[in-house]
């Protein structure tokens, strides 16, 4: 893998990370249940990118 791809990895792993916290941050403060699953939808789909990602490096 080509240092211009490891870095491109890295930015991704640090977006789905920053998109994790957001999400969090938003379930933490939604009181519609609707919104709050929908936001704990998202983490766990970050998550899952995040994982997809990190198993390249």
């Amino acid at each position: 893998m080509s240092p211009k791809e490891l870095l491109y990895i890295e930015d991704a792993l640090g977006h789905t990370q920053f998109l994790m916290a957001q999400c969090r941050a938003a379930a933490g403060q939604l009181t519609d249940p609707v919104l709050k699953q929908q936001a704990q939808r998202l983490i766990g789909d970050n998550q899952k990118l995040f994982d997809a990602f990190y198993k390249l490096v």
